[in-house]
């Protein structure tokens, strides 16, 4: 099996691409990557377990991938129908919930295990 490494780098640069862009125009996005950094860094300065950690990443993943998820189709909303419309406006309400569901499990996973540590 033969890996074509040109298409692979092309790859990786379109998708470097879309998160520098990502990161560009959407504040939400910036605002929980810099969450995200705070508590990666409060992870090892608290030495955390491996399975904390790991639990950690995967809703910080989660979370930061839903806000993708959430700002790319309320974009292709705005595309294909750029005028108000009530229906749309319950879709991107939709949308901006399922960020806040996780979101607020990811606050109280991150209370369940720093907790303990700082108080």
């Amino acid at each position: 099996m033969f890996i074509n490494f040109k298409k692979l780098v092309a790859s990786f640069r379109f998708a470097f691409s879309g998160i520098k862009t990502i990161f560009k125009e959407e504040q939400p996005f910036r605002i929980m990557l810099y969450i995200a950094a705070l508590v990666t860094a409060a992870m090892f300065y608290f030495n955390l377990s491996l399975t904390q950690k790991a639990v950690l990443f995967m809703i910080i993943t989660l979370v930061l991938t839903l806000e993708v998820v959430n700002s790319i189709v309320e974009k292709f909303l705005d595309f294909i129908h750029p005028n108000i419309d009530g229906r749309i406006k319950i879709i991107k309400d939709m949308l901006a919930g399922i960020v806040l569901i996780a979101s607020i499990a990811s606050v109280i996973i991150g209370v369940l295990i720093f907790w303990p540590l700082i108080f």
